[in-house]
């Protein structure tokens, strides 16, 4: 093993003690990666954006001869979103998939991808989001000392469950109780289509779905299935009401530590990885509405005009394109039609 001087032995030092991995220090040649992030998920090992991520890793490391490694923390082994969030920005994390959702904490403008019934499609989704309106949020992302990799993975379209009666019509949310994370914009959202929202975080919404705290909660198709709330919920409203995905973001100064070549080749391939997640979770979504209905849950298709409708009635477009921005939410519009 090779000895280091007095001052790389500083330099690594240094670099540990401020909570920044010291990515560019090569301590084993031949054996040990020149550089070695940390690159944190929020879902489970066996999630398509894991193991895609996964053969991204090996291609990585691969076509750089071993310099770059990624090392994969799935499942919140880190800490919890806003924690990881906050070791990214520090530098104690590299990498790390966050929804826009939740990324709109640091970055407002993260969240104008979950706008209610924005979207009408995937074919909008994906020409947005690879396009000018992706373009604009990583902007923003940058400008808060952030980097944003150019692809967003699939997180899905968000469907609402309900213990008591299916929701057809926006109608059928009056004075419904339903569980939303604690954000400011699902919570404006439920409350202009005449819901009674309530904040709870996700380790306790089977609970309180079981105790009839709430009668309700919306999320993707695959979490539904994951969480087991088939067994607390009896519909399942294909409303599409919110589309989300992950940004792969970067600690900055780390990501620029990296020679340009080898970052070329780690977005080459994790973007690579993200659009065929994208793939993997449609395919996934048609296997589990299947399992789900052989659970007993009781599907119906709901009208997305209705609900935009009611939702411009109550002035809910109007108040988050003040908040966004007149630019911004032009170039949303651009691409979905007219809200406001």
């Amino acid at each position: 093993m090779r000895k280091l001087s007095r001052r790389k032995f500083m330099q690594t030092t240094a670099a540990a003690a401020s909570g920044v991995a010291a990515y560019g220090i090569l301590t084993r040649p031949g054996d040990a990666a020149e550089f070695t992030f940390k690159y944190a998920n929020n879902v489970v090992a066996t999630h398509p954006v894991n193991v895609r991520l996964k053969e991204a890793v090996d291609k990585i490391k691969q076509e750089t001869s071993g310099r770059m490694d990624l090392q994969i923390f799935p499942n919140n082994q880190l800490g919890g979103d806003t924690d990881v969030l906050s070791q990214l920005r520090t530098g104690a994390v590299q990498m790390f998939n966050l929804s826009g959702l939740i990324l709109a904490t640091y970055v407002p403008l993260a969240s104008i991808n979950g706008i209610g019934f924005a979207f009408k499609d995937y074919g909008q989704v994906w020409t947005a989001m690879d396009g000018a309106l992706g373009a604009l949020v990583r902007d923003a992302i940058g400008k808060a000392g952030l980097t944003a990799l150019d692809n967003m993975w699939d997180n899905g379209y968000r469907q609402i469950t309900s213990s008591t009666h299916p929701i057809n019509t926006p109608d059928d949310l009056k004075g419904f109780k339903i569980r939303v994370p604690i954000s400011p914009l699902w919570t404006s959202m439920f409350k202009a289509l005449g819901a009674s929202p309530t904040g709870i975080n996700f380790n306790e919404v089977y609970s309180a779905l079981q105790t009839k705290v709430v009668e309700g909660q919306e999320n993707p198709l695959s979490l539904i299935q994951i969480a087991k709330l088939y067994e607390v919920q009896k519909y399942i409203s294909l409303t599409n009401h919110m589309w989300d995905g992950f940004w792969t973001l970067a600690n900055a100064q780390a990501w620029n530590g990296l020679p340009k070549n080898i970052q070329a080749i780690v977005a080459k391939h994790v973007n690579a990885a993200a659009v065929q997640e994208r793939a993997d979770i449609a395919k996934l979504n048609d296997t589990v509405q299947a399992d789900l209905t052989s659970k007993g849950m009781q599907f119906n298709k709901t009208d997305a005009e209705k609900f935009r409708a009611a939702l411009r009635k109550a002035g809910f477009y109007k108040e988050w394109k003040e908040k966004y921005g007149a630019p911004a939410w032009a170039v949303l519009e651009k691409q979905v039609g007219a809200l406001s």
